[in-house]
């Protein structure tokens, strides 16, 4: 599955994680997306991979 969102284009965060004794590791920090049926502003439905972010925004009416 896609880890970028269709509506705002959020993608993965990468970073490092740092231990105690100040060592760093990389790390990536995934989106909250799920693939789901979405209503299209034509009026069809439209499979898309959208974040949870968006879905508690109203930004997309689910179909």
């Amino acid at each position: 599955m896609s880890q970028k969102c269709d509506i705002c284009g959020k993608v993965p965060s990468v970073g490092r994680n740092v231990s105690h004794s100040h060592k760093k590791t990389p790390k990536t920090w995934g989106t909250n997306v799920q693939k789901m049926r979405v209503k299209t502003p034509t009026g069809g439905v439209k499979q898309m991979n959208v974040c949870t972010k968006c879905l508690k925004a109203n930004k997309v009416v689910k179909a």
